[in-house]
């Protein structure tokens, strides 16, 4: 099987496309940079996913699509969000659909339902984004129904938050709070419901999607979860430095942090805010169903391994500053020092 994963050289798509070398796919990666460090035995096409020639010249002789291409919420940047997550994913589907890719699997979010009022969240649960974010990246989802109704076997594999061995971005920020003994901060007591994904169980799920015949799509994420408050406090126990959970006001603290975003005066971004203290949470049965798939970590060992990666990198984590996706390099805390302060 060839398989072309886009955004291969971020975070989760590095990781799937190890995944996909482990079980002997050829592999080609299509994104504006190249795997750091290299990847051996894999084919790099550099190019902008606004670019349909380059698009055409990686989908060519390709089984299979893994698309993963995105700007996260922490990009900031609403016109980005509209030209990468939807139009970008549009242009990838017509690509595969011209080159005769026989399976095109779209990694989408939670974040296209927003805070939704009944959980836990299946795949009939009515769509509700509330932010630009999940709003564009519904409009992928969006075009990957038009492409299946011309037929192209698009399916689309949903995911909460990912965390995993080298997931930085908002957690670097996390983990060196604890690393440093410092306290964390939950909302409204912590006592919101929260469901992770290990990207391992991640990609699994893709590549168990992309070998089923008929476009679908599928909720994925833990199955063994708690609270926040529940998860954070097992890491600051495991981490034994003397970070404790502390509670903070919900509405307040919302406030404060969409204000800071706006300014831009903090890393953390609307979907941050919207989310951090409320719950959220899949029925992840019809992955296991029709798939086959089950989730290996839970909520509190994907937090431990994750902030043990963290530990194991720490120093050449804090000094990399190079060209890499926003989940792979660390970021300044801004206006969160007060946060850390007043804890």
């Amino acid at each position: 099987m060839r398989a072309l994963v886009t955004g291969g050289a971020g975070y989760f798509g590095t990781l799937l496309v190890n995944k996909l070398l482990q079980q002997n796919y050829e592999v080609r990666i299509f994104d504006l940079n190249r795997p750091d460090p290299p990847i051996p035995g894999v084919e790099v096409v550099q190019g902008d996913i606004g670019d349909m020639s380059a698009l055409a010249n990686a989908c060519k002789g390709m089984d299979v699509a893994f698309h993963n291409v995105a700007h996260n919420p922490l990009a900031k940047d609403d016109a980005l969000f509209w030209a990468v997550n939807r139009d970008g994913t549009a242009n990838l589907l017509r690509a595969s659909l011209e080159q005769n890719v026989a399976k095109v699997v779209y990694t989408s979010t939670s974040a296209v339902f927003g805070a939704p009022k009944i959980l836990p969240v299946t795949e009939e649960t009515t769509a509700s984004p509330m932010e630009v974010y999940g709003r564009a990246k519904l409009a992928g989802e969006t075009v990957c129904h038009e492409y299946a109704a011309r037929g192209l076997d698009a399916s689309i594999v949903r995911s909460p938050t990912i965390l995993g061995h080298g997931r930085l971005g908002i957690f670097q920020l996390f983990f060196e709070w604890i690393y440093r003994g410092s306290n964390i901060p939950v909302l409204g007591g912590g006592k919101n419901k929260f469901q992770f994904i290990h990207a391992d169980d991640l990609a699994d799920a893709c590549i168990l999607a992309s070998q089923r015949k008929g476009a679908e799509t599928y909720n994925c994420g833990a199955d063994r979860f708690g609270t926040m408050r529940e998860a954070i406090e097992h890491l600051c126990r495991y981490a034994g430095t003397g970070s404790r959970v502390r509670s903070l006001p919900l509405g307040p603290i919302v406030l404060g942090m969409n204000i800071a975003s706006a300014l831009r005066v903090s890393p953390l971004a609307p979907y941050h805010a919207l989310m951090y203290g409320r719950p959220m949470y899949f029925d992840v049965t019809k992955a296991k169903t029709q798939l086959g798939w089950r989730p290996r970590y839970s909520n509190e060992e994907m937090f431990v391994d994750s902030y043990r990666w963290y530990v194991a990198n720490r120093e050449s984590i804090l000094h990399r500053s190079d060209g890499a996706s926003r989940h792979q390099i660390a970021l300044g805390e801004g206006a969160l020092f007060l946060v850390r302060w007043l804890l």
